[in-house]
């Protein structure tokens, strides 16, 4: 039976909101909640839905049932993570209150600054570019074998209505990107721009988040309960004292935690004392932090204690990776840099007794946001897992260093490289002959002295001789 869960946009919540939650759960028969990989909150054991109707703050879903998805940000890494520099807490929820209709498909809106949120687990994922207020698109179908990039970048107050006209074009069943974006375009009316240079997502290694931490003038407190069944008596005192601190958020985190920002500085023995009170650990080593294991799973969760075991006895360094368990039958995009897959059983007749074996597979560059996993290791065992994985570390950091001095390499060429593009002086949009202007019919590789004398701005609609040549220093 599928659990019933709660939709949190963006996994950003209120304490008035969390508390009202734990006190409908509670009012269900329930004594803990848990947390999901899309930031949402999930309720671990079966209830009883005809009393849903006393709660009629709460939409409760199933997913695989009812068809509505929850929406992934990176809110939570907000003033706390590296960032793009005009992405701020406010412009997310700005962003986030612009989804008000049911979401049909799964939305990413994330920074790629940041390593703390994945980026492409969603159907239709928004990444920040360096233009206030635009975002790449990358999209992935629900029948679709792999992520393509939109033609052009999305303004922030146009995502809304996009992604709604993509769940309008689904049943034309669109093969290509290029199919979608012209049956978007049709449907709406957008003020995109350009696409004037790919995307580059640094790659940074997987941050420490628990415990409480100075940022600034405040401090930020992560937590984390291993077995993902979060104590609601706690989490209500807990939204109490948010309150009396004036804390006006608590944050989700796909890794089935939350973390709590903006706690002052004159709060902090408060804080500890609360924490203490509960007898909260809050200092789990980053053994244990970096795995992702499906809900409710006794035994993904043994195996994760086993492995985690054996790294410690070892004194094993896993900082910068992180860990995924699946089952071969999921369909759920990966992203972590290692996944332990565990494989189905045949079917025999008889009293046979069959080990279970497991499939490891490691991103390329370790690195999740490349989409792209090679196989390691096919059926092993289950004790051979420790050793294999301590492999894959030792792999990793020796990969590191040579990584690092590939990407020196290639941005000490792109210093010296110039190239010439074409800018308008009213708004600053680029005309980059590599890329075309998709937006305008106009192809990739195209001068832009070929261009029509009728080209306008695809942002601000300026004349084509607004248009001056500069030269771009990669």
């Amino acid at each position: 039976m599928e659990p019933y869960r709660l939709r949190i946009n963006g996994g950003v919540l209120s304490p008035g909101e969390l508390k009202y939650i734990c006190e409908a759960a509670e009012g269900l028969g329930l004594d803990a909640i848990s947390f999901g990989s899309r930031q949402d909150i999930i309720f671990p054991e079966e209830i009883d839905k005809d009393k849903f109707s006393q709660f009629d703050k709460i939409q409760f879903i199933q997913p695989k049932l009812d068809g509505i998805e929850n929406i992934v940000s990176s809110y939570v890494s907000a003033d706390i993570l590296p960032s793009t520099s005009w992405l701020t807490s406010d412009r997310y929820l700005y962003i986030l209150e612009q989804f008000k209709h049911d979401l049909k498909l799964r939305i990413n809106i994330i920074d790629p600054k940041q390593r703390l949120v994945p980026l492409f687990t969603g159907h239709v994922n928004f990444i920040a570019s360096e233009s206030e207020d635009y975002w790449y698109l990358y999209v992935r179908l629900p029948e679709w074998k792999k992520t393509e990039m939109y033609p052009a970048l999305i303004y922030s107050w146009d995502m809304d209505k996009v992604e709604l006209a993509i769940e309008q074009v689904l049943q034309e069943e669109p093969e290509t990107i290029e199919t979608l974006f012209d049956l978007v375009n049709d449907a709406v009316e957008t003020n995109n721009r350009t696409v004037d240079k790919p995307l580059e997502v640094p790659f940074y290694p997987f941050p420490y988040y628990e415990g409480m931490n100075r940022f600034g003038d405040k401090y930020w407190l992560g937590l984390y309960w291993r077995n993902n069944r979060y104590d609601l008596n706690f989490l209500k005192k807990l939204c109490d004292l948010c309150a009396e601190c004036k804390i006006g958020k608590i944050c989700i985190t796909p890794w089935k935690s939350f973390i709590v920002k903006g706690v002052p500085v004159e709060s902090k023995l408060k804080w500890e004392k609360f924490l203490g009170s509960y007898g909260i650990n809050v200092r789990h080593s980053m053994l244990e932090l970096n795995w992702h294991l499906p809900v409710n799973d006794i035994d993904a969760l043994s195996l994760k204690k086993y492995l985690v075991t054996n790294f410690d006895q070892n004194d094993i360094s896993t900082y910068g990776l992180t860990f995924g368990i699946s089952n071969f039958e999921s369909k759920a995009y990966h992203f972590t840099s290692v996944v332990i897959e565990k494989n189905k059983k045949p079917e025999l007749l008889g009293d046979f007794i069959i080990r279970d074996t497991y499939n490891l597979l490691y991103a390329k560059n370790f690195d999740p946001n490349t989409g792209e996993y090679i196989m390691h290791v096919q059926d092993v065992d289950k004790v051979e897992l420790p050793g294999l994985l301590m492999e894959l570390s030792k792999l990793y950091f020796e990969q590191l260093g040579t990584q690092r001095d590939e990407v020196k390499a290639v941005e000490t060429k792109k210093e010296i490289k110039e190239e010439n593009v074409y800018q308008c002086q009213d708004c600053l949009t680029i005309y980059n002959e590599v890329f075309g202007d998709i937006t305008q019919d106009i192809e990739p590789n195209t001068a832009f002295e070929d261009l029509d004398e009728t080209y306008e701005c695809s942002l601000c609609e300026a004349p084509k001789s607004n248009f001056e040549k500069k030269v771009l220093v990669k």
